[in-house]
């Protein structure tokens, strides 16, 4: 590793992206991560300056690299190992409201069949034990 730099899989880790190095790396092979506007793998060398696009769920992260760290410690220091992009966070909040108005989605069915109607589905499968 070229000094200055961290494994990406490692810096995601320690920033608190991820709770595991091995979450980290499986979304970064399921191409959720992108370095510098590409496509990265685990290994790739993370330096101070580099852009950083994380999607997490519904939500796409647009991080500045601030500070290099391959340890992980508490929040506070965490916060300070990278910048978000104030146009990546406007949207992300404009989305976490919007997902918030939605309402949930619900299952709209009428659940299990009843007697009568398992009755029909058996005589229409032929079943003999009806």
């Amino acid at each position: 590793m070229p000094e200055g730099s961290v494994r990406l899989d490692s810096f995601l880790w320690a920033a608190r992206f991820f709770k595991t190095r091995s979450l980290a790396a499986q979304a970064i092979r399921a191409g959720k991560v992108e370095v510098n506007d590409a496509r990265a793998k685990q290994a790739k060398a993370v330096r101070v300056g580099d852009r950083l696009r994380v999607r997490k769920g519904p939500y796409m992260l647009l991080v500045t690299v601030r500070a290099i760290s391959g340890r992980r410690g508490p929040a506070s220091e965490a916060a300070g190992l990278y910048e978000e992009d104030s146009a990546g966070k406007a949207a992300r909040e404009r989305l976490a409201q919007q997902l918030r108005v939605a309402p949930p989605p619900a299952y709209e069915g009428k659940g299990r069949p009843t007697k009568r109607d398992r009755r029909a589905l058996e005589q229409l499968r032929g079943d003999e034990d009806a």
